[in-house]
């Protein structure tokens, strides 16, 4: 038996027992290359084969995990988008939600007007009765996917309370969307209503505070910029992953070389420091709550100051 398959045996052996559980974290490929002292082409080979056997999937910003028990007879998400019945018409909201869950599986590039044509199994004009062009198609999936969580009325007690309340709701968002940043602009901003409600309503919790119309706007664009920012990681990572099939985990193994080649020359301590510790991952969420909480304890600043 070669070195990678006694290597999934185990591992299979450890998910047939409960030890491993749908959602726990499989053995990263540097774990494999510590635990069972093989080479990191060996360990990318495990995690592949496991894959592909469908008993562990890749997570972005998590790593590859226990994929969950099969359903036997169950059709894949890209079988059932926009799958079209006898009794089932063709509107603008069936239009755009089956864009939606096109751009989540495979990013918003592969939304065109002829794909999700044959997605909905229609003709490729019979989708212009509903969206002019793909510029008002995107705008009508992005209104959708902000329309899915709205801000709460009556908001939170107390500014700070409020702002964390919206940038988590669009973290969120941008989490189970993350093409999102990516058809979003600063300086070209969407005309997208749920969006626009977002943004009214951040500028109303600075602008109770006392803070004139354009410190008002602005805070909210620092706020967003900052969420859109951190979000733009989750779909590159995906889309990486989709090119190398590699995960980010994976990927860093095999620049070990370079990474240590640069660490020779003493120069970078700090961050030799953090690459050596075996248990770090460089976890989105945990950036996010970060930078949102210095975000906001330079408002609080601002604020003590007037």
């Amino acid at each position: 038996m070669a070195p990678y398959q006694r290597i999934v045996e185990e591992i299979r052996g450890r998910i047939a027992s409960g030890a491993l559980r749908p959602g726990d974290r499989v053995p990263s490929a540097r774990q494999i290359t510590q635990e069972w002292g093989v080479a990191i082409a060996t360990a990318t080979k495990v995690l592949a084969t496991l894959r592909a056997e469908g008993l562990a999937r890749p997570v972005v910003g998590v790593g590859t995990v226990v994929g969950p028990a099969p359903v036997v007879g169950a059709a894949s998400p890209q079988a059932t988008v926009g799958r079209r019945g006898p009794d089932v018409e063709l509107s603008r909201e069936r239009v755009v939600r089956a864009a939606v869950a096109i751009a989540d599986a495979e990013g918003i590039a592969a939304v065109t007007m002829r794909r999700l044509a044959a997605e909905l199994d229609v003709g490729v004009m019979s989708l212009y009765r509903h969206v002019p062009g793909k510029d008002e198609l995107v705008m009508a999936m992005a209104d959708s996917v902000f329309g899915e969580q709205l801000p709460p009325d009556p908001p939170p007690d107390g500014w700070r309370a409020q702002l964390e309340t919206i940038a988590r709701m669009q973290w969120a968002m941008g989490r189970a969307h993350p093409w999102i940043p990516s058809v979003m602009s600063l300086t070209r901003p969407l005309l997208a209503p749920n969006g626009m409600a977002q943004t009214e309503w951040v500028m109303r919790s600075v602008h109770d505070l006392g803070f004139d119309l354009e410190t008002s706007l602005n805070v909210a664009v620092v706020l967003a910029g900052f969420v859109l920012g951190v979000g733009a990681s989750v779909q590159s990572e995906a889309d990486a992953q989709q090119e190398t099939g590699l995960t980010s985990d994976e990927w860093m193994v095999s620049q070990e070389d370079v990474f240590q080649s640069i660490m020779s020359t003493g120069r970078y301590p700090l961050l030799g420091g953090i690459a050596a510790q075996a248990d770090f991952d460089l976890d989105l969420d945990v950036v996010f709550e970060l930078g949102l909480q210095l975000i906001l304890d330079g408002l609080a600043h601002m604020i003590e100051s007037r």
